[in-house]
C-alpha cells in the first residue's frame, strides 16, 4: 500500500513537465491577428472621423439626423449626427461630425447657413435642394482661433471674410427700415450690401454694419454722409414741389445712399470700421454738415400755422439758416414787454450756409455782427413760401424805421431775435384800420344824401320813361313806318340816274364829245391868250411897231 503512491507521483510530475515545456499551438495566431487588426481599425477610424461640432440655431426646419450634409463650394465635408434642443427649449442644438479636411476651416469668424429654396429680392436660389433636401454651407474665415461652437444663420453673408472692400458702422434712429442684405447705392449705383442690423435698447439707436465692395469703398471719406432711400420720395413744402426716384430694388425694399455734399470737400479715404450718422433722407444729411451756429429765440405772435422745424432762414432770398424748434420752451416766462401770449421759435444761424469754412469760422465775430444789424432794424417776418400748401419761412429783413428802438433781451438763456409782423398779420392790421374808420364817420347826413340822390334819381327815370314813350309813339306812327318805304324808292331813282351817266349811257357819250370839243377850242385860244399877255394893246391895233394913225373927218357919202 505504501509502496503505489510513490510509483503514481513520478509521472504525474513528468506529465506536467512535459505540458510545460510544449510549444504554443499556431491555432491561437489568427484571433490574435485579427484582435490586433480590429484595434487598428478603431484607431484608424477615430482618427480619421474629423472633429465633432456644435451648431445652434433658432429652427431645424428641413435639417434630418444623420442625412443633412454640411458642403463648402458644393463639396461634402461633413453630416449632421444629431438634432436636440437646448435646455431651455429656446434654440436648436446640433451635433455635425466633420471630416478631417475640414479642421482648418473651423475658425471663429467662419461662417454658417441653411440652403434651402428661397425666393427675395435678389431672385430665386436653392432650387436644387427641391429634391435633395437642405443642406449646410459653411463659408471659412480666415481668423487663426480655432471653435467648435457656431451659429447657423438663416441666410448667406453678404460678402466673405476675404473679400476686398470696406465694412463700417452707422448709427440711426428708432424707424429706419434697413433689413440684413438691403442695397448700399451711390448715384443709384449697387455699391454693397447691408450685413447686420441690431437695436440698442441701452441708447434707443438702430447699428447697422454695411459692406462696400472693391473698388468703390474709394468713395466713402470723412467727409460722406449716408441716408436711408424709400425708393420715391415726394416732398410738397414751402420751398416748392420736389421729387426723387431712386432704383427699382431701393423702390421695393429701400436701402442706402451716400455722398459728399456739395458744401465740403471731399476729405480722406475712410478707415475700416469708421462709424457714421445714419439720416432720414438728403436734406437731412445736408443739414448735418452745418454743425456751428447761431441760436436765436424769435417771440411770434402771429400764428405759426404751417411754420414747421426744418423752414428755411432767408435774408433777401439767400437761406442763411434753418427753423430748429415750433414751438420751443413753450413753458418759459417770457418778457414783461409782451403784452399778449407770443409763441417762441428756435431758429439756427449757419454761416457755413454762406461757403465759410468751418476752420475759419469765428462765431463770436458773427454774433457781434448780428448785434449791430439789430440796431440797424434787422427783424424777422413770418412770410408765405407756398400759396398750395400754407407753408411758411423765416424772413430776415433790414426796417430803417425801427434802427436804433433794439434792446437786448433773452428768452430760456437765449438772445431773443427781434420780430415785426408779417404780411397777413399787416393786412388784418390794416383791414381793423378801416374797419375803425367806417365805424368813426358819420352815417345819418351821409344817408340824408343817398336819400335825396334817389329822389333825383327816381325824377330822371321818370322822364327817360316819358321820352321813351314818345319814341315809342313816334316809331308807330304810319308815315314814319312808310319812310323806310320811301327812302328805298329815292335810292332806286338815284341809282338809275347814276346809271344814266356810265360809260356805255348816250348822255356819257355826249358828254365826252362835248369835253373833247371844248379841249381843242383851249388849245386854239391859246396863242392869241400868250399873244394878249405879251402885247395887251395888240387886241386893238394890228402892229404894234407902226406909227401912230392919223385922224380924219368923215365922208360926206351923200355928197356928188
Amino acid at each position: 500500500m505504501n509502496d503505489t503512491p510513490r510509483d503514481d507521483a513520478p509521472e504525474e510530475a513528468h506529465r506536467a513537465r512535459a505540458t510545460r515545456q510544449a510549444p504554443l499551438s499556431p491555432i491561437w495566431v489568427v484571433p490574435i491577428v485579427a484582435l490586433l487588426i480590429g484595434a487598428w481599425l478603431v484607431y484608424d477610424t477615430y482618427m480619421s472621423r474629423g472633429p465633432l461640432i456644435t451648431l445652434t440655431m433658432e429652427s431645424a426646419d428641413g435639417i434630418e439626423a444623420g442625412s443633412t450634409l454640411i458642403k463648402t463650394r458644393n463639396v461634402e465635408i461633413g453630416r449632421v449626427e444629431s438634432v436636440t434642443l437646448s435646455e431651455d427649449l429656446s434654440r436648436v442644438v446640433l451635433k455635425a461630425r466633420m471630416t478631417p479636411e475640414a479642421t482648418p476651416m473651423l475658425v471663429e469668424d467662419s461662417y454658417f447657413w441653411v440652403v434651402k429654396p428661397r425666393i427675395g429680392r435678389e431672385g430665386i436660389s436653392g432650387l436644387n435642394t427641391v429634391l435633395s433636401g437642405a443642406y449646410l454651407q459653411l463659408e471659412p474665415g480666415e481668423s487663426e482661433e480655432e471653435a467648435r461652437t457656431f451659429d447657423v444663420q438663416e441666410k448667406p453673408p453678404v460678402a466673405p471674410p476675404g473679400a476686398e472692400g470696406l465694412r463700417i458702422n452707422l448709427l440711426s434712429r428708432v424707424g429706419s427700415s434697413l433689413n440684413v442684405g438691403d442695397p448700399v447705392t451711390y448715384q443709384g449705383f449697387t455699391v454693397g450690401r447691408v450685413e447686420e442690423a441690431t437695436f440698442d435698447v441701452e441708447t434707443r439707436r438702430m447699428h447697422h454694419r454695411i459692406f462696400i465692395e472693391s473698388p468703390y469703398h474709394r468713395l466713402v471719406t470723412t467727409n460722406t454722409r449716408f441716408w436711408t432711400t424709400s425708393g420715391i420720395d415726394l416732398r410738397l413744402d414751402s420751398e416748392g414741389v420736389r421729387a426723387r426716384l431712386e432704383s427699382l430694388e431701393a423702390m421695393l425694399a429701400g436701402g442706402v445712399t451716400f455722398g459728399v455734399p456739395e458744401e465740403l470737400p471731399r476729405g480722406v479715404i475712410a478707415d475700416p470700421d469708421t462709424t457714421f450718422t445714419l439720416y432720414a433722407d438728403e436734406d437731412s444729411a445736408r443739414e448735418g454738415t452745418f454743425d456751428r451756429y447761431l441760436e436765436y429765440v424769435l417771440l411770434i405772435e402771429d400764428t405759426v400755422r404751417g411754420l414747421g422745424r426744418g423752414a428755411p432762414v432767408e435774408f433777401r432770398g439767400v437761406r442763411i439758416g434753418t427753423v430748429a424748434s415750433v414751438p420751443w420752451n413753450f413753458t418759459a416766462p417770457q418778457p414783461d414787454r409782451d403784452a399778449r401770449l407770443a409763441i417762441p421759435v428756435l431758429i439756427r444761424i449757419e454761416p457755413q450756409r454762406l461757403g465759410i469754412d468751418s476752420q475759419t469760422l469765428d462765431l463770436d465775430a458773427w454774433r457781434e455782427r448780428f448785434d449791430r444789424l439789430f440796431q440797424r432794424g434787422l427783424r424777422a417776418s413770418l412770410k408765405s413760401g407756398n400759396l398750395l400748401t400754407g407753408a411758411l419761412f423765416v424772413d430776415l429783413t433790414l426796417d430803417p424805421q425801427r434802427a436804433g428802438s433794439h434792446a437786448p433781451e433773452t428768452f430760456a438763456q437765449r438772445p431773443v431775435f427781434p420780430t415785426t409782423s408779417g404780411g397777413l398779420a399787416q393786412i388784418q392790421a390794416q383791414v381793423t384800420t378801416l374797419l375803425d374808420k367806417l365805424n368813426a364817420l358819420e352815417v345819418e347826413p351821409i344817408l340824408d344824401g343817398l336819400s335825396r340822390n334817389l329822389a333825383t334819381s327816381e325824377a330822371m327815370l321818370g322822364e327817360v320813361r316819358e321820352l321813351t314813350a314818345g319814341l315809342q309813339t313816334l316809331l308807330d306812327d304810319p308815315r314814319a313806318r312808310a319812310l323806310p318805304g320811301n327812302l328805298n324808292s329815292t335810292l332806286a331813282a338815284l341809282r338809275d340816274t347814276l346809271a344814266g351817266l356810265s360809260p356805255g349811257a348816250p348822255a356819257y357819250r355826249d358828254l365826252t364829245e362835248t369835253l373833247d370839243q371844248l379841249e381843242r377850242l383851249l388849245r386854239d385860244l391859246q396863242p392869241s391868250a400868250r399873244r394878249l399877255g405879251d402885247a395887251p394893246g395888240a387886241l386893238l391895233f394890228d402892229r404894234l411897231d407902226a406909227a401912230d394913225p392919223v385922224p380924219r373927218a368923215p365922208t360926206d357919202r351923200t355928197s356928188p
